[in-house]
């Protein structure tokens, strides 16, 4: 569908109904971007297939990797502290090693890992490929868990499979998939692909990755009229009649008066020409047949894409009531928008929890700081207009005060004369508020006001940046806490069954 990926990475869990939980893994653990697809960042234990054993479930798989067809007869098949005829049998009894070292019992249904990796044709020998494999198993895991190479031939690009167990060899402990575990195995598989001088992906931000299924645009009423019209202007006819004679022809139906409307098959209600927006009023398309106007076609911004949303609170929700079909979708909503945040935070390289807290933290803290700045810009604005009226105010009226002074504060001139009078004490008492004993020129205040001025609106992108990037911040911040909360949640409800 993409066209081929170099060094893809996935990481699978192997369940007892794996591969007949394909499905519920493309909704819970895959990321989808437009130019690869991302291993699942998060592996969720799934449930028991009832009527198959942990074991009958390693025999299917590692008995499907090592497919002699797809294998050179098994001669591209390695392994680490267990033999690929008995992988199965070894990785089972580590398991009952566990259980019997620990006092523990199988809680968890993942029982084994699978890593994938592929590589761009006519780059790399199938030996090398499985050699790439085993190195990178043997640095990820540390020598604590047994595992199986595999390296594929079968497709127009060599792939490894390589499944190791979940249960550590000396059956003491398990694999933590610890959180964005997944992000490592891609940075130790791009990191050795590199080494051996191998093609990796370069990874876009998710605003500017693809979809995997691009659907048309839809055109709405108003879209295609605006296109009917484009055409028929573009046929360049003698008079506003004829033009409307041309949308009769295209199926409208012309309603002539004060303002024309028209109204297609399968419409409801007329459209007016003038709602249409610029360039498609009656007095504009008139201008145009006219030859005194050039009609520019209307050219619809293409959609953004949305960036990623707060997660429901499921939990919530179903308290007040709502259905078993409102959680599916929410639940879906929930991954596919924890996917796009998971995304946000590879592209900003935040690996960890304490640390887009930090990061969150900080941008709220920058952005309170440039929203502080401006608001004294403005303060002091304001400010400076409200003096420079008083100053204006008090230079005008100041001959009408002292000849009111001279008159020793007479009544009738008072009242002949209030509003000036009034306006030379309000601008009196406002210096005297502000503790002026120097009035400035209103030619520097002008000239502060300008600069403030141009200082604000040059710190207006980027408030408005750091509003966006604290916004983002904030709002992984509480996905990712959402997200770990409804899983602990469901891990100890499963825990007390």
């Amino acid at each position: 569908m993409f066209g081929w990926k170099p060094c893809i990475w996935q990481v699978l869990p192997i369940t007892k109904n794996y591969p007949n939980d394909l499905d519920a893994a493309d909704v819970r653990h895959f990321l989808f971007m437009g130019v690869m697809t991302l291993a699942a960042t998060r592996l969720i234990p799934m449930r028991k297939n009832k009527g198959k054993s942990i074991g009958a479930c390693l025999h299917n798989h590692t008995s499907y990797i090592q497919n002699p067809d797809k294998t050179a007869q098994g001669e591209l098949v390695s392994s680490y502290q267990c033999s690929p005829l008995t992988v199965d049998e070894e990785f089972l009894l580590t398991k009952r090693l566990y259980e019997q070292t620990t006092g523990r019992s199988q809680k968890s249904d993942v029982i084994a890992y699978q890593v994938r990796q592929s590589f761009k044709p006519g780059e790399v020998t199938p030996e090398e490929a499985n050699r790439i494999g085993y190195e990178f198993a043997e640095r990820f895991l540390k020598g604590k868990h047994a595992f199986i190479v595999a390296t594929h031939t079968d497709r127009a690009h060599i792939h490894n499979h390589i499944i190791y167990n979940s249960t550590a060899l000396d059956g003491t402990r398990k694999f933590k998939n610890f959180w964005l575990s997944t992000f490592a195995v891609q940075r130790l598989s791009d990191l050795i692909c590199l080494e051996h001088q191998l093609s990796t992906i370069e990874y876009k931000p998710y605003r500017e990755r693809q979809k995997r299924i691009v659907y048309p645009p839809k055109e709405s009423n108003r879209d295609r009229l605006c296109g009917i019209i484009d055409t028929i202007l573009a046929e360049k006819p003698g008079d506003y009649e004829t033009f409307l004679q041309k949308l009769e022809q295209q199926g409208y139906e012309v309603k002539r008066g004060k303002y024309t409307a028209v109204k297609g098959k399968g419409q409801k209600r007329f459209i007016r020409f003038r709602t249409l927006g610029t360039g498609y009023g009656e007095d504009e398309i008139k201008a145009v047949l006219e030859g005194k106007a050039k009609h520019r076609p209307y050219q619809k911004k293409p959609s953004q894409e949305q960036p990623f949303q707060l997660l429901v609170d499921i939990q919530g929700k179903m308290a007040e009531g709502k259905s078993v079909g409102y959680k599916k979708w929410a639940t879906k909503f929930n991954l596919k928008e924890m996917s796009k945040t998971l995304l946000f935070l590879q592209e900003q390289k935040i690996s960890s929890a304490d640390e887009l807290r930090e990061r969150a933290a900080a941008a709220t803290e920058r952005y309170h700081a440039m929203g502080d700045s401006i608001k004294a810009a403005e303060a002091r604005l304001t400010e400076i207009a409200v003096l420079k009226n008083h100053i204006i105010n008090y230079a005008k009226t100041r001959s009408v005060y002292d000849a009111y002074r001279k008159s020793g504060y007479s009544k009738a001139f008072l009242e002949a004369h209030r509003e000036e009078i009034t306006l030379h004490k309000a601008a009196k008492a406002a210096f005297d508020e502000a503790g002026l004993q120097k009035l400035p020129k209103v030619k520097e205040l002008d000239a502060e006001f300008a600069e403030l001025l141009t200082k604000k609106k040059a710190a207006y992108p980027d408030y408005r940046k750091a509003r966006d990037e604290m916004q983002e911040l904030v709002r992984a911040q509480k996905n990712v806490e959402r997200f770990f909360a409804e899983e602990k949640e469901t891990t100890e409800k499963t825990q007390t069954r």
